[in-house]
């Protein structure tokens, strides 16, 4: 049976492979040979097929058929060719196992193949196609595993650019604030640097009218006795004693002093400007000793855009399956940890556990495995039920014996003394405690199967100067 490539390259008419082809004004293509016969003793030239008359005198060769029939008869005859047995011209109709290779009869009887298994070419065909297919299977596998971890790097590149937009507004947020609060701080300064240029300017101003006034009276009476003083002897001696009175009436005061305090305190203004905007901006920022990674969430789990509170938000989210995540039982879902760990000093974290009816706080080492059962690698104390339990690699859970549910909850981690416990700051009462040496660097970890927020509580800021 024709190939399709073989029907759409032969010729119309002859219905063999176009030879010498020729393109007629309709478009059709036929061989110059077959045309040209059909055309013998016609006076109109016609199309074999759709019966227009050729317009033009010549039949122009089609170069790009003929060079695509050229090319397809050439590949016919090498796989003709590739068909034939190179010693003896005979048709490969067998397969010799032993060598691996086609061979024809005469191949077969020859001394080269006389002790070897032979086959029909199309039952070895079937056979290598199985063996080959089995082989194929392992890297049909491996090709679905990759496309597979292509589909994750896809996700977890989306989920980066949704992270790096998201950081990136919140970044934006936070400087908005705290530009907010310099601009009304320098307004604020500048505002109070005016208001007592204004009011020390008034105080001079008053001093320097009735200075002024002062300086005018007393001219007068200088220049009314500087008259007097040049009058004629009877009229100076008639208004002698007049002129007196008016100089003892001007009594010779102190001359005022410029007032204490007169220019502006600059030192005021401007000492220590930038320890005292500092200062008074721990009113507006907060301190949390431990922040949330939300790199390792669990996948129903919400956090604040602070880091610091984390609810069961009730669906899964699409979330990259990276190693940071935690992955086993139950923490699949409800789990997160610290963004950093520790390894030495004792370090302390309050979480308030208000309406959380389902929770559990500890530490995992930072590099036990993630995927699958991380509870039993914890060191922690647990709340359901109603009731306080506790786990660890090396003791047994334990139910506690509680008086009242705490509202807040104190880890407390000290790496250099091997002891990690929890109390109830409230009422300064010790829950639990684990004894152990932590070689591991620790990591905070926090669970929450409710929608109530639990939520790591913030620290008293301080500012303090101590002397060199």
């Amino acid at each position: 049976m024709a190939s399709k490539l073989e029907e759409d390259l032969s010729c119309p008419v002859c219905l063999d492979i176009f030879k010498d082809p020729v393109i007629l004004s309709c478009s059709h293509s036929f061989c110059r040979e077959c045309v040209e016969k059909s055309w013998k003793e016609k006076e109109d030239k016609e199309c074999p097929i759709c019966k227009r008359r050729h317009s033009k005198g010549l039949l122009p060769p089609n170069f790009a058929l003929k060079n695509l029939c050229e090319t397809f008869l050439l590949e016919r005859e090498q796989r003709a060719s590739e068909d034939l047995c190179s010693l003896h011209q005979e048709t490969l109709k067998l397969f010799c196992l032993d060598h691996q290779e086609p061979v024809c009869v005469v191949c077969r009887d020859s001394e080269k193949h006389a002790k070897h298994t032979i086959r029909p070419t199309d039952e070895a065909v079937q056979q290598h196609k199985k063996n080959l297919e089995k082989t194929l299977q392992p890297l049909k596998k491996k090709l679905e595993a990759l496309k597979d971890v292509k589909m994750k790097f896809d996700q977890t590149e989306a989920h980066m650019v949704v992270q790096a937009r998201h950081t990136e507004k919140q970044i934006k947020e936070q400087f908005k604030k705290l530009h907010q609060f310099l601009a009304e701080e320098e307004e604020a300064r500048l505002r109070a640097l005016r208001e007592e240029e204004e009011q020390k300017r008034k105080r001079m101003k008053e001093q320097m009218e009735a200075l002024r006034a002062q300086i005018a009276d007393l001219s007068q009476t200088v220049r009314a006795t500087e008259d007097q003083l040049t009058a004629q002897d009877i009229s100076f001696l008639r208004n002698y004693k007049a002129a007196v009175e008016r100089v003892q009436q001007r009594p010779l005061l102190e001359e005022p002093q410029l007032p204490s305090g007169a220019l502006i305190d600059q030192a005021k203004h401007l000492g220590n400007l930038a320890f005292k905007i500092w200062t008074k901006m721990k009113d507006m920022v907060s301190y949390t000793p431990v922040i949330l990674d939300p790199n390792t969430a669990g996948l129903k789990l919400i956090l604040s855009d602070d880091l610091t509170t984390v609810r069961d938000g009730g669906e899964r989210q699409q979330l990259p399956d990276n190693p940071e995540r935690i992955g086993g039982i139950l923490t699949i879902y409800y789990s997160v940890l610290g963004s950093e760990g520790f390894n030495s000093g004792t370090h302390s974290w309050d979480v308030e556990v208000r309406d959380c009816d389902l929770w559990f706080l500890g530490v995992l080492p930072e590099s036990a495995e993630r995927k699958g059962n991380t509870l039993c690698k914890m060191w922690a104390v647990e709340f359901s039920d109603g009731k306080y339990r506790t786990f660890s690699p090396s003791h047994p859970d334990t139910v506690l014996s509680m008086q009242t549910e705490p509202k807040r909850i104190r880890v407390n981690l000290d790496c250099n003394r091997g002891e990690l416990s929890f109390s109830d700051p409230d009422t300064n009462t010790l829950i639990h405690s684990f004894t152990h040496t932590f070689t591991d660097r620790m990591l905070p970890v926090f669970s929450n199967f409710c929608r109530s927020p639990l939520q790591i509580l913030p620290e008293k800021i301080s500012v303090s100067v101590e002397p060199n």
